[in-house]
């Protein structure tokens, strides 16, 4: 039996291309993913990072609800200690009453940033310790049972936007059982444990009133391609990308002053100088390679890990890439 597939968008900002680019090509992802019979999208938190269009998760939600119609949205996700739980329950709740059914609310408490952009937020680095209770309150707040007397969500309250917790760890998965909630692992970034935080979860897992049973959702990295070759490539540029973006700034460069050739040379460097390791790491489970390649991964994968569902991010360097990616994962898994 094949998983159910759905996709975790990155919003990226390729070389030369404007913000508006790169949203506009998240419209199109969104759109091809619904004809294609994906689950759901969701889009990440993130800030200061200059290849990631996606910071303002919310609004970016609210643009591809315009122009989608029936596929699910939602965050992959928000990083509730950068937020009020008030806040975030009214930004769903508004998404929520603007695509009745569609919404999905995925949480994180990784900072996702350096201690100077930590600043910039105004975020308080100890908020990450209160995220099991700003959890729940949310959950209150969109079950219209407030926590603080005389506050509800408008909108929001008693929308009951489902929530899915996500994470790269222990404690993620804990929490999730804990809560009965979801659960979505970062095996697209962060694999290590992986096959651990699964079985954690399933093992402590209690029921609750928005989940009967263990729901997993696993990230995969897919690069999908008319050719091996192509393939390949796209993996090549990829690998570039992130040791620039991973390891660029430690050496004081700003990457927009290179050109092409320079950034190449540079991510080459930055390579051979002790990042392949680590980028090649966070790509450990990565279905590459032709349809019937990539379908033979994601089959494998879905073996390995029992997942009620793939995430998958596709993560060919081009918008254009990136479509036919999808459209070919399609196709390996009908």
């Amino acid at each position: 039996m094949s998983p159910q597939l759905s996709v975790l968008d990155l919003a990226p900002i390729g070389r030369g291309e404007t913000a508006s680019q790169s949203l506009a090509a998240s419209v199109a992802l969104a759109q091809k993913a619904e004809e294609l019979g994906y689950e759901r999208v969701w889009y990440a938190e993130h800030h200061n990072m200059p290849q990631i269009a996606s910071s303002a998760t919310s609004v970016l939600i609210a643009h591809i609800g315009a122009h989608t119609t029936t596929i699910r949205l939602g965050s992959g996700g928000v990083m509730l200690p950068n937020h009020s739980p008030l806040t975030i329950a009214e930004q769903f709740g508004t998404l929520e009453a603007l695509y009745p059914g569609r919404i999905d609310l995925g949480l994180g408490r990784a900072p996702g940033s350096d201690q100077n952009t930590t600043y910039a937020l105004r975020r308080d680095p100890a908020t990450s310790e209160r995220f099991p209770q700003d959890v729940v309150e949310l959950q209150a707040y969109l079950a219209g049972e407030s926590r603080v007397p005389g506050v509800d969500a408008v909108p929001g309250k008693g929308s009951r936007v489902p929530l899915y917790m996500l994470g790269s760890s222990l404690f993620g998965a804990r929490l999730a059982a804990a809560l009965g909630l979801p659960y979505a692992f970062a095996s697209h970034f962060a694999p290590g444990a992986l096959l651990d935080a699964i079985a954690t979860y399933r093992d402590e897992f209690k029921p609750s009133e928005q989940l009967a049973s263990p729901y997993v959702i696993a990230g995969l990295n897919v690069l999908a391609a008319d050719t091996r070759e192509e393939a390949q490539d796209h993996l090549q540029r990829i690998r570039r990308a992130r040791a620039v973006g991973l390891f660029g700034r430690q050496r004081g460069l700003d990457p927009s002053s290179l050109d092409d050739d320079e950034l190449d040379e540079l991510a080459d460097q930055l390579l051979e100088a002790g990042a392949a390791p680590h980028v090649d790491e966070m790509m450990t489970y990565t279905a590459l390679g032709t349809p019937a390649e990539v379908g033979a991964y994601v089959a494998e994968f879905h073996r390995l890990t029992a997942a009620d569902e793939i995430i998958t991010a596709h993560q060919a360097p081009t918008a254009a890439g990136r479509l036919r990616s999808l459209e070919l994962l399609a196709e390996a898994v009908s």
